[in-house]
């Protein structure tokens, strides 16, 4: 189960995320420096124990409306190999000592325990308390036969989002939308040409203190190459 150490990361996320977010290929931003507040979102564990695992949804209130991005964090002790381009910095835990920090999206037990999420054999943990489910990030999963582990994944950022392209040796390969800007009730479209198989639903804070509620990721099946 996750362990919340209540001690101090320096720099703090926000203020690597400050840096990192403008590059992004589906960042919003007004050209102003963003001006960002933590919204919520929710953990995962690592089997292993090895990897710290968080969904971060952070509001950037720079320009004239709060923007609301989601970003899959991993924390590790030591570099990922092969994912300097996924790196968002690095940072001096309190208790663990330096941690590499990085785009979620690019880290195999990040995605693995995502899928294992959709395909319910994860458990989603509160954000910020240690040993506790969230019971209000939901999943939902519609085909059978497949398993959470995976033999290779695919990468692309998009001006909509991140697909994660995954293959695990079973049924039929699987992609993952992580939607990185959240909208309320954001519902998927009809007119995409695969229907979706699993969805992550769980809520983010605005501002002023209103709950809202979305997709923070969508699954869909993805033909064979």
């Amino acid at each position: 189960m996750a362990v919340i150490h209540r001690t101090t990361m320096t720099p703090g996320k926000l203020e690597l995320l400050a840096s990192w977010l403008p590059a992004q290929s589906w960042h919003l931003g007004s050209g102003h420096e963003p001006q960002l507040t933590k919204a919520g979102g929710f953990r995962l564990d690592d089997p292993k124990g090895e990897v710290g695992i968080e969904f971060m949804a952070v509001t950037d209130e720079s320009g004239g409306e709060p923007i609301t991005y989601h970003v899959p964090l991993s924390y590790r002790g030591a570099p990922l190999p092969g994912a300097d381009h996924a790196l968002i910095g690095t940072s001096e835990h309190g208790v663990l000592g330096r941690r590499w920090i990085y785009d979620g999206t690019h880290d195999p037990v990040l995605v693995s325990q995502l899928l294992a999420l959709i395909l319910g054999e994860a458990e989603p943990q509160a954000q910020s308390v240690s040993n506790a489910p969230d019971p209000s990030v939901t999943a939902h999963f519609a085909e059978a036969g497949h398993a959470a582990s995976i033999s290779s994944m695919d990468v692309t950022n998009g001006p909509h989002g991140t697909d994660v392209r995954v293959l695990s040796g079973q049924v039929r390969p699987l992609t993952i939308r992580v939607n990185r800007v959240l909208r309320p009730e954001q519902a998927e479209s009809t007119t995409h040409a695969t229907p979706p198989l699993g969805h992550v639903t769980a809520d983010w804070l605005l501002p002023d203190g209103a709950k809202m509620r979305g997709l923070y990721a969508v699954m869909r099946g993805t033909a064979p190459e």
